[in-house]
């Protein structure tokens, strides 16, 4: 058997749109993401090995990706890792996708499907923290669910920032750099945390009501893009409770200080999909919205198996 190799631009050609139609798919199919197997972390002498399996009637897999912390400065990329697809009834190899790409696609696609149902049509200012490949997948993932007429971009250097922002505004849309304190989330509609940053990002109190913002780069306990203030006056959304409760420090550190419970979590992306919690444009007097993901192996399965569709001859 030859294994099919689906690579960057296999993966890149699905697009976050078709990415996130593929997780609304999945939970709207009736995919229950609190009963999915948890992600295994495994310590290496490199970084961390994380394990994500998830299987449906169709298809199983599993990702093994490697976060390795030092790779940046090594100019090498931080996520590595591969993705096998197997068909579910035989469990034969259906493919080989490229890990790294697909988490690239996978994590902006998961808060798109977020932006979906919790924003409107018009993004007046984006705030971006971040400045690496899922700031980048992130950028084109609400570009492709929104219009967009501002964005500012915040990173650790300036240089990498401005290039963000050019990028931007290649894609036709008025952009520029921040602050470095993050206060320019003061006049946003729409935050996107996409960094490696163990601290909070920007002063939670300056964030308007009515804004929604989006955390995807912290996945461990200890470690937080936004902090208590922001947690305490929002309308929390998780893409499964049962993930983020067992490792996502920007709502276990506030539950810790007791100005947050798990009971205090609106509800999950599948609530969102399904209607069972109503989305719609917040009232600009119901306090910020916040969405908070740490990556499932089912999001990456639902992807990966619409990347091998759309691959197919």
């Amino acid at each position: 058997m030859n294994l099919p190799l689906l690579g960057a631009d296999d993966i890149a050609a699905l697009g976050p749109r078709a990415a996130a139609d593929a997780l609304e798919a999945a939970l709207g199919g009736g995919l229950d993401p609190e009963t999915v197997p948890p992600r295994h972390h495994l310590p290496v002498p490199g970084g961390e090995l994380l394990i994500m399996p998830a299987t449906t009637r169709r298809v199983t897999g599993v990702k093994i990706a490697g976060v390795a912390p030092d790779n940046p400065a090594r100019g090498l990329p931080r996520i590595t890792g591969s993705y096998l697809l197997l068909d579910g009834a035989t469990l034969l190899p259906l493919a080989l996708l490229d890990g790294a790409a697909l988490t690239t696609l996978r994590t902006p696609a998961v808060s798109a499907l977020a932006i979906r149902h919790l924003t409107g049509p018009v993004v007046r200012h984006l705030v971006l923290f971040g400045t690496g490949p899922q700031a980048y997948g992130h950028l084109d993932a609400v570009l492709a669910e929104r219009r967009v007429e501002r964005v500012t971009v915040t990173g650790r250097t300036a240089r990498r920032a401005e290039e963000l922002a050019g990028y931007a505004r290649r894609r036709g849309v008025e952009a520029g750099t921040g602050r470095a304190d993050g206060a320019d989330v003061a006049t946003a509609d729409l935050v996107l945390c996409c960094t490696a940053s163990a601290t909070p990002l920007f002063d939670g109190a300056l964030v308007p009501d009515g804004a929604t913002v989006v955390a995807v780069g912290s996945h461990t306990p200890d470690a937080r893009e936004v902090d208590s203030a922001l947690v305490a006056r929002s309308a929390v959304f998780v893409e499964a409770r049962t993930a983020v409760l067992a490792g996502a420090g920007d709502l276990l550190i506030p539950l810790a200080e007791g100005v947050f419970a798990g009971e205090d979590i609106v509800g999950g992306l599948s609530d969102l999909v399904t209607g069972r919690v109503p989305g719609g444009v917040p009232a600009a007097s119901s306090g910020p919205r916040f969405f908070k993901s740490v990556g499932m192996g089912w999001e990456d399965l639902a992807v990966a198996e619409a990347v091998h569709r759309n691959s197919a001859p």
